[in-house]
């Protein structure tokens, strides 16, 4: 096992590293074709196990509180398009219409069983809670700008591009999580940073497929943090989720830190769609509210 001294040396290079991050990496792949259950981000899964814990709260409540936990949002969805829910195959692409379908009981069950596996493997989160916190403050930014933009631009369902931008990085939650299981990975945030750099992307595909989600959400997820030229037109998911979450970047400018011409791309993207930014700030406080 390592020291604690050796495991605090930022200097540390060497096999055990190197070893560890291949390790979680392959660890991942395995998880994957299992049950994926995980933490996000900690105190927003307290709020929402003591909203779901009072038999007063309406499924109008509950529905505000969840849309903003991404793991939460992304099970909900799967269980109301699963036969038991959906013996007819009308597939639901949007979580209001996922918990309606679901009824009260059903929501407050099963997403107070995921709360309660996510707080008790939460523990070893706590080397990350920053991370993790700007990393959800940037979700649920992303959530409220997918919506705006596909409100005001497309004729895109809103509620199904804000859940696309809120699970969009669900991948690099993921992957902090799976890190605090290695010991020479937990002490070392720039290492993290650089696998989740690397890999967050696919590994989000990978888990959103996992988790059954449908294919036209999974989708808009891929390559999200890839520069691209700035959409002309707001067409399609992928174009919500990417314009969105570029738009929010928040805390994450270094997901992007690899790639060249990144300052000329985002100030286009800025000139393009800057103007949307009061309503996109307005209703992520607004979601903030809601959850406090």
């Amino acid at each position: 096992m390592t020291t604690t001294a050796a495991a605090n040396d930022p200097d540390k290079k060497g096999d055990a590293l190197k070893a560890q991050r291949f390790q979680m990496l392959e660890d991942i792949a395995k998880e994957l074709s299992g049950e994926v259950v995980f933490p996000t981000y900690f105190d927003a899964v307290l709020r929402l196990r003591k909203l779901l814990n009072d038999p007063e709260q309406s499924i109008a409540n509950i529905a505000r509180a969840v849309s903003v936990e991404p793991l939460i949002s992304a099970k909900l969805l799967h269980l109301a398009n699963s036969v038991v829910f959906n013996p007819e195959g009308r597939q639901l692409v949007d979580l209001k219409s996922a918990i309606t379908r679901l009824g009260l009981n059903a929501v407050r069950t099963t997403a107070l069983s995921i709360v309660m596996t996510q707080l008790m493997r939460a523990k070893g989160m706590a080397e990350f809670a920053d991370v993790t916190r700007s990393l959800w403050e940037h979700s649920l930014k992303s959530a409220a700008g997918a919506k705006v933009i596909a409100q005001k631009l497309t004729r895109i369902n809103p509620e199904e591009a804000m859940l696309a931008g809120l699970i969009h990085d669900l991948g690099a939650f993921y992957m902090l999580y799976r890190a605090t299981q290695y010991e020479e990975l937990r002490h070392r945030p720039d290492t993290i940073k650089y696998l989740i750099i690397q890999w967050h992307e696919s590994v989000g595909v990978s888990l959103l497929n996992a988790l059954g989600l449908p294919e036209e959400i999974v989708e808009a997820t891929v390559d999200h943090d890839h520069l691209r030229p700035t959409p002309t037109t707001i067409r399609t998911l992928p174009d919500i989720v990417y314009v969105s979450n570029m738009l929010c970047g928040g805390h994450f400018e270094w997901l992007l830190q690899d790639q060249p011409d990144i300052s000329a791309e985002l100030t286009t993207l800025e000139e393009s769609f800057g103007h949307l930014r009061p309503e996109i700030d307005a209703l992520t406080a607004e979601m903030h509210r809601n959850f406090s």
